[in-house]
């Protein structure tokens, strides 16, 4: 679910106008063209590479070529970490969801943007929505520039046919976790959106003593979750095998999000009739991806990525993350509207959306994510106490 996706993202969307153009090069341009390496943990090209490259076209001066490539999200920050310790850092953009970020703040490993080039970037509080605010300031700190948005989950996602009853609370599914065996899985949540939002929401939904704390305030989460595996054979290390799975029919409920639920239906992985529900309390955990530069950058590339950064948070290359649902809805700007899309987006949102989400992303609460360091706590203790004998296939 790539190339076709990533060819399609923005078309019809407007080039860089010469207003932009001129304020990127008044902040700053680079002594001569670059070329920049961008790494993705995320799964975000998908819904940036066609806005990144006609940013590259348009401004020649700026960008002489772009090099791509793909990682797992936890092999990142120590891959980062040695570069930088050997005074060699050949990563010029890193495109990352909570993993990666967290683990870089906590590291060190990035460039504090917002402090240090400030007038390189728009005010966040001139171009984010609310919630897109709420997730730069609370998470992304001064590091990260969050370049894609959504309310996320946790959402539950099954085939009508296979689950006849659907779990209310808590308590039913886990009931139906271990009468059921093997039937229902999650992804490992420090590489996965879906089982990210799971871990931060179940707090919520149990009326754990502290949602925010997941070493001291988790009790409930933590021995619900120990409980729950007892009727899970393993632990997939991305999402995109949770979903192969439910269409295949190796699983009849998988943990999922907004745009987990769309676009796989939209490309034919998952049956399109598939469903999704929400237990009782449930809170809403936003996800939002970033754009971060790490460390030891030369200062030339720098000027290049900032005015990449600029671009990528203005009308016409927002309007392009609305995507095929991907990361539904996708902009993290103000006033960007599905009628902005491209025409794809709009047939595809048509077809596999769902009307519901409007009413459950006006109905349900927002809950600010776990800060990078406790979030880092919470994807080491899963790992240790409930991923551990769980191997991934």
């Amino acid at each position: 679910m790539t190339n076709l996706t990533r060819r399609t993202m923005v078309a019809g969307a407007a080039g860089l106008t010469a207003l932009a153009a001129s304020r990127a090069y008044a902040q700053g341009a680079p002594s001569a063209p670059v070329a920049l390496n961008i790494i993705d943990v995320a799964g975000n090209l998908q819904l940036t590479q066609a806005a990144i490259e006609r940013f590259a076209k348009d401004n020649p001066k700026i960008i002489s070529r772009l090099n791509f490539s793909r990682a797992p999200s936890p092999e990142l920050p120590a891959k980062l970490k040695a570069q930088q310790e050997a005074n060699r850092v050949d990563i010029d953009l890193v495109l990352t969801g909570p993993g990666a970020m967290s683990d870089g703040i906590q590291q060190g490993l990035w460039i504090d943007v917002w402090k240090s080039h400030t007038a390189s970037l728009p005010k966040a509080e001139d171009v984010y929505h609310e919630q897109a605010l709420m997730m730069q300031r609370n998470f992304g700190q001064n590091e990260g520039v969050a370049v894609v948005y959504s309310p996320s989950g946790p959402l539950f996602e099954y085939i009508p046919a296979r689950l006849k009853t659907v779990p209310k609370t808590a308590e039913e599914f886990l009931a139906y976790v271990k009468q059921n065996k093997n039937r229902f899985t999650y992804a490992r949540p420090v590489n996965s959106g879906p089982g990210w939002t799971w871990l931060q929401g179940l707090p919520y939904i149990l009326g754990d003593a502290d949602p925010s704390d997941p070493m001291k305030g988790w009790d409930k989460s933590w021995a619900y979750l120990k409980e729950l595996g007892t009727g899970i054979d393993y632990y997939p290390g991305g999402t995109t095998p949770t979903m192969k799975e439910l269409g295949e029919g190796t699983r009849d409920v998988i943990v999922s999000t907004c745009g987990w639920d769309i676009n796989p239906r939209a490309l034919g992985i998952v049956p399109k009739e598939a469903e999704v529900f929400v237990l009782a309390n449930t809170h809403w955990i936003p996800d939002t991806q970033f754009m971060c530069i790490p460390k030891g950058v030369p200062a030339d590339k720098v000027k290049a990525v900032l005015a990449l950064m600029s671009y990528m948070l203005k009308p016409e290359a927002q309007a392009a993350t609305y995507d095929k649902g991907y990361f539904y809805p996708g902009p993290a700007v103000k006033g960007v509207t599905l009628d902005m899309a491209p025409q794809e987006s709009r047939d595809v949102l048509a077809e596999y959306g769902r009307p519901k989400y409007d009413e459950l992303i006006k109905s349900l609460p927002t809950r600010p994510p776990l800060t990078p360091e406790r979030l880092v706590a919470a994807f080491r203790r899963w790992d240790q106490e409930i991923g551990v004998g769980h191997t991934p296939k």
